[in-house]
């Protein structure tokens, strides 16, 4: 999603179009991100000429062999005054009003990254299991699954997700499931990442021990990165955001209390906060601050209202 904003904040257009991690498809990344920017300017009636700034927040945009694919990408959009970043960056600066902070994405995996107040950036995970990383809502999918599995097998507990399983998926028995996703090597569906908050409500004993996981290894990143700043002794936000704890764990309940638990044995003044609006919010900001603008309270009200995660 492309936006584009005045210097109060208020929203002028916007544009959206497909996937844009080059890690995925170079190509098709590419010509998407042309084709948001392209569909934001012909919304609003403006020309590239006329955008003072922009900062591009890409998922992928995490070392320097992407940035290397990047810069020569993003400068063919034409935009004079540009900057890449990393998804995780935008979200940050979306969540909190500081220029220093954490960020926690749980979505589709996971990933956290730090900003401290000498500008100084570091990022813990995202790169998948094989690199230390758990959980995130193909992970948590395949928790479900084989939790069902396991009890049906005899190795397991007894879960309410095993029934939840059943109904979403329409199948009649585990049996059935079992024999289905392997004689067609198929693969859990992401969606039953979902059924864990179901399942946890009810005081399901698997999944919320599942659940409380997936906030400590979130903990632990948050930890990891505030000891890598020299963050320990700060107070700043650490904002959460991904679908499964933006939307997920909406009450807060069952991820948010075991990071903070983990956290704030590092970083005690630290301040959870879910992140409300969508991350391009923190690209319009950063794109603001790089054209000499001074971001004030009433720029962040106007993009909140319409930039706010319905």
């Amino acid at each position: 999603m492309a936006v584009i904003c005045d210097q109060d904040g208020h929203e002028v257009a916007r544009g959206t179009a497909g996937g844009g991690n080059h890690q995925v498809n170079r190509r098709q990344a590419e010509e998407s991100i042309h084709l948001a920017v392209d569909r934001a300017l012909n919304s609003a009636g403006l020309v590239k000429e006329q955008i003072t700034a922009a900062v591009y927040g890409l998922a992928g945009a995490d070392r320097e062999t992407d940035f290397k694919i990047l810069r020569p990408m993003l400068a063919g959009v034409g935009i004079e005054k540009h900057d890449i970043v990393c998804d995780t960056v935008v979200a940050l600066r979306a969540g909190t009003h500081q220029p220093d902070g954490i960020v926690c994405i749980c979505g589709t995996g996971t990933n956290c990254l730090g900003v401290n107040s000498r500008k100084e950036v570091y990022q813990c995970g995202g790169f998948s299991y094989a690199f230390g990383d758990w959980g995130g809502g193909g992970s948590l999918a395949v928790e479900v699954f084989r939790s069902v599995m396991r009890q049906w097998d005899g190795r397991g507990t007894p879960t309410l997700l095993t029934r939840l399983m059943l109904e979403h998926m329409g199948y009649e028995t585990v049996q059935a499931v079992y024999d289905d996703y392997l004689d067609q090597e198929l693969h859990p569906p992401r969606d039953l990442a979902q059924l864990l908050f179901q399942a946890a409500g009810q005081y399901d004993p698997v999944a919320l021990d599942i659940l409380k996981k997936q906030g400590e290894e979130l903990g632990l990143a948050a930890q990891a990165v505030a000891r890598r700043l020299g963050m320990e002794g700060d107070a700043f936000d650490v904002v959460l955001a991904g679908s499964v704890v933006t939307r997920g764990d909406q009450a807060g309940h069952h991820i948010r209390p075991h990071i903070a638990a983990r956290l704030h044995k590092t970083a005690p003044k630290a301040r959870l906060v879910t992140l409300h609006t969508e991350p391009a919010m923190g690209g319009l900001l950063l794109a603001m601050e790089l054209d000499g603008i001074v971001v004030g309270d009433y720029v962040y009200a106007n993009m909140e209202k319409t930039l706010k995660i319905s």
